[in-house]
This record gives C-alpha cells, structure tokens and sequence, in this order.
C-alpha cells in the first residue's frame, strides 16, 4: 500500500508539473528571422518591415534607430557594394525565453561583401538578437566588427583624393 501511495504522489507530481521550453531551434520567430535575412539577401524591404513591430527600435552597434529606418540605413550602406548578403552555411538560430519571460531569438552567422571600389572582399561576424512580441519584433540588436570594411573604404577615399590631386 505504501508502494502504491508513493508511485501515485510520484505520477500526480510528473502529470501536474508544468514543464516550461525556455529553448528551442525550431519556431515560427525563428522562421520570421530567417525570412529577414532571406529579404535581406534580396532586398525585400517590404518582407522585413512586415516583421517589425510598429513602435519597435533597433541598434546596430552603436546607431540606434527606429526599425522603419532600417532600409535607409541599409541602402545607405549598399551604395558602397558591388554585392552582399549573408553566407548560408554555418548560421545558427536558437530561441530562448529569458527569466522575465520575454521571447528573444539569437542569431550567428557570416555576412560576404565585395567592394565597388577596390573589388575586395570581406566576411564580417555578425550575431544578432530580436525580442518578440505575438509574432512581431519589438526590439532587436545587431552586433559586427566593421573595422575592416571602414579600413577598406578609407582606402578607397584616399585613392581617390590622391587620384584628383595628381589628374
């Protein structure tokens, strides 16, 4: 009877607790950052504002912005690219929720350009995280090492200037 008494408090226990998924590499958030990065690729700015949040914000490194203004600043930055866009091998995804229950999905992975100006490539390390709110993005982070781009493009300027002063 003891035996059966404890077995029953142990399947009452299994049955009743709530177990809760705090990380995941499959979800329809993690889909939606994918989705990004695929418009990304294909300049699809309409795809990649459809999964923001109206009042969200992002930052990438140190430039904070509104997310409508994320394809400003983009285009802003394509003008110095012959072509871009992320590597597919080696991304990773992964979903977590935080201790304060908010939705966060994390992502790593390479991103390939080769200049206009001097036809060099560069890989840059990007990680990037998005929190989520039913579905939307509302806050995201972008987080790479520019300086070899900067290096390149200071580069290129100062061929240029020196070019004019020679012509």
């Amino acid at each position: 009877m003891k035996k059966l008494l404890v077995f029953s408090l142990i399947a009452f226990l299994v049955c009743n607790c709530k177990q809760e998924q705090r990380y995941t590499q499959n979800s329809k958030e993690i889909d939606a950052v994918k989705s990004i990065i695929t418009a990304y690729n294909n300049k699809d700015w309409p795809t990649i504002l459809s999964k923001y949040a109206d009042t969200s914000k992002t930052r990438f490194n140190s430039h904070l912005m509104d997310s409508k203004d994320i394809i400003k600043y983009h285009q802003q930055n394509d003008v110095n690219y012959s072509k871009r866009g992320f590597v597919d091998q080696g991304q990773v995804y992964e979903m977590v929720t935080d201790n304060d229950g908010k939705t966060w999905v994390n992502f790593w992975g390479d991103w390939k350009a080769t200049l206009k100006g001097n036809n060099e490539n560069v890989v840059v390390h990007i990680h990037s995280t998005s929190r989520f709110i039913d579905g939307k993005i509302v806050e995201d982070y972008g987080y790479w090492d520019p300086s070899e781009i900067i290096s390149n493009l200071q580069d290129i300027a100062a061929k240029k200037s020196l070019q004019t002063v020679t012509d």
